[in-house]
């Protein structure tokens, strides 16, 4: 009977180092904005490739690219900002990007609120739109992307100061629209693709394009053994996927 114990116990273990032997597991790291457009893309994938598994890390590029940094296992990385992907090469992590998609930067309020489409330049009223006492959510400009290039179009329209008093600091785009969302901010500046996945929030206006740098997402393959799904993210069918959330592909 022992016998027959061990010999169903090694099978089993031979048979559960198989299984784990035959799925290739990869690890993406990628900007929160990115969130619905990759778990889509990883679904297409896997449905093709069985014996492949792909887990994403979804958080704000910075929080990402210190991670790997400190030896977080990322197979993938794709920044929403040239600045964090540089960061890693930099430090030495990394030897390779290009840019994969692009993205604008919009100004949102709650989708119940009865707001006029805003046009954001120079002269735009923002004691109007931002009363006394009311907050606009923003990726925190210190390192968030999202929120550095606020910063940057804000700064070059003459207003930052004037509205860094009424932020709603978030540590991710992801969570400066949950944010006005949940009405806890009655403005807020996020990805056009952000504001597109919510029902509960508005676009009211579009920040102009030449106030900010062009906001790009670069990826770089930190595993080559992920090579094959590096490559897919760059094929027409996963193309597809993100221009169906909004972004821009090259």
């Amino acid at each position: 009977m022992k016998k027959i114990i061990s010999f169903i116990f090694a099978i089993t273990v031979l048979l559960t180092s198989m299984t784990t032997l035959a799925t290739q597991k990869f690890t993406v790291f990628a900007a929160a904005s990115l969130t619905d457009a990759m778990q889509e893309i990883g679904q297409s994938y896997q449905a093709q490739h069985p014996d492949h598994e792909i887990v994403f890390s979804f958080a704000s590029s910075s929080v990402l690219a210190r991670q790997i940094e400190q030896g977080a296992p990322a197979d993938i990385f794709i920044s929403a900002d040239q600045k964090w992907m540089d960061y890693l090469i930099d430090h030495q992590i990394t030897e390779n990007k290009q840019t994969l998609l692009k993205n604008s930067l919009v100004l949102i309020a709650p989708s119940n609120q009865h707001n006029k489409n805003v046009i954001i330049n120079q002269q735009t009223d923002w004691s109007t739109l931002l009363p006394k006492d009311d907050k606009i959510a923003i990726g925190d400009p210190d390192h968030v992307p999202a929120g550095i290039y606020a910063k940057e179009s804000l700064t070059n329209l003459g207003v930052y100061e004037q509205l860094a008093p009424h932020f709603a600091r978030a540590s991710n785009v992801r969570d400066a629209l949950m944010l006005v969302e949940r009405q806890e901010a009655i403005l807020g500046i996020v990805y056009s693709t952000d504001a597109k996945i919510s029902q509960k929030v508005q676009i009211i206006g579009t920040f102009p394009p030449e106030s900010f740098k062009v906001i790009e997402y670069p990826i770089s393959l930190l595993n080559s053994e992920a090579n094959d799904f590096f490559q897919f993210l760059q094929t027409s069918q996963a193309k597809l996927i993100f221009e169906k959330y909004g972004f821009m592909t090259l």
